[in-house]
């Protein structure tokens, strides 16, 4: 069919149709051209733009595309956009990888909107399904979804990351569709896409994976980044490979400050297992003082998670008037339906925890939320 004619867009099909055979040929290097300023956060949390060379797209596409392997069908597959295509995410995995493969794209401009998102699937069909947690969360809770059981055992390889997959989540996912859900790890500054687990062979549920062709990741000191951690010991993350940017667009000193050599310094805390996959602690900047012992957030979070009555988790550390420099962990928790807030439910949780953690990381306070 037709796409809808839109004023002051042009139809990709129209741009394509209407390029002549032999367009006119021009020096440039693709290492050193700019496509994109991409705008992130970083690990400062102001804007910055990142800038992508056409290299750094390319490669990254071309890696992340080798990594899938057979399990991809070139000019075969579908792909169902839920990601803003603004976003690095969106702009590599839902529409740089897809148009490489040939395959047609699905754009779903909401994927809030859950009637929309399924009456997309059911159309469409999609083979892949690349999305955030909350995506994959979100269509789980429909009370309908038995009545898509047949589309939904279309989707065939999916993949996830911004925020880390809850396992309970993955698991059902992948019951009811059949698929395969592969989460990864990335960065705007690396066009995105760094590791992701593989599709053949074993996968590592919390695991972010080993990294894509020509990228390679180590574990350094927090303090110093020329030491590297012993395997197994947490650290920050360094990537080297080609779809590490260029630097970031008229800032030099903060570039400075995150290349080193051929080397990104992410902000991201982690450690390698001994077969080589990537586990996920925190960033760096969230992390917790508590009396000069480091709280990583997200594995409090994720211990949280394990408890039967949480269905959402935050946590973050509150200055200590006590001890200056120090901080003290809280704890913000949706409790499932059925399950009430009471003092009861709150030393129940910080029991829980004990069981699990060392006695600084247990939670000092507890608010209950309703989302």
């Amino acid at each position: 069919r037709n796409p809808p004619e839109i004023a002051g867009t042009m139809q990709f099909i129209n741009l394509i149709n209407n390029t002549k055979p032999n367009p006119p040929k021009f020096e440039t290097n693709s290492q050193e051209a700019i496509a994109c300023l991409q705008y992130t956060g970083g690990t400062t949390g102001l804007p910055k733009g990142a800038m992508l060379t056409h290299s750094n797209l390319v490669s990254n596409c071309i890696a992340t595309h080798k990594w899938l392997g057979a399990e991809v069908k070139r000019g075969k597959d579908t792909g169902l956009t839920n990601l803003p295509l603004f976003h690095i995410y969106g702009q590599t995995v839902c529409m740089n990888i897809m148009i490489y493969n040939g395959s047609t794209i699905a754009l779903n401009p909401d994927p809030r909107d859950q009637k929309s998102l399924f009456e997309i699937i059911k159309s469409t069909r999609p083979s892949m399904f690349p999305g955030v947690p909350t995506i994959y969360m979100r269509l789980l809770e429909r009370d309908d979804l038995e009545d898509y059981a047949k589309e939904l055992k279309s989707i065939r390889i999916c993949n996830t990351g911004a925020a880390p997959m809850p396992p309970e989540v993955l698991k059902e996912f992948e019951a009811r569709t059949g698929g395969k859900i592969l989460e990864g790890y990335g960065l705007t500054e690396t066009s995105p896409v760094a590791t992701t687990n593989p599709v053949q062979g074993e996968r590592k549920i919390g695991s972010v994976g080993m990294p894509i062709p020509d990228t390679e990741l180590k574990i350094v000191d927090i303090d110093d980044y020329n030491k590297i951690m012993p395997l197994g010991e947490s650290g920050e993350v360094m990537i080297k490979g080609p779809q590490v940017m260029k630097g970031y667009w008229n800032k030099p000193e903060e570039t400075a400050g995150q290349i080193k050599g051929d080397w990104l310094l992410t902000g991201d805390i982690a450690i390698m297992d001994e077969d080589g996959y990537f586990f996920i602690v925190d960033r760096k900047k969230d992390m917790i003082n508590v009396s000069g012992f480091k709280v990583y957030p997200r594995e409090l979070e994720d211990v949280l998670f394990e408890h039967e009555a949480i269905e959402n988790a935050a946590v973050i550390g509150l200055p200590n008037p006590d001890i200056p420099g120090s901080e003290k962990v809280k704890a913000f928790i949706v409790l499932k339906d059925g399950y009430k807030e009471s003092e009861e439910m709150e030393a129940e949780i910080k029991e829980f925890c004990r069981q699990t953690v060392a006695p600084y990381k247990v939670p000092k306070f507890i608010e209950f939320r309703k989302e």
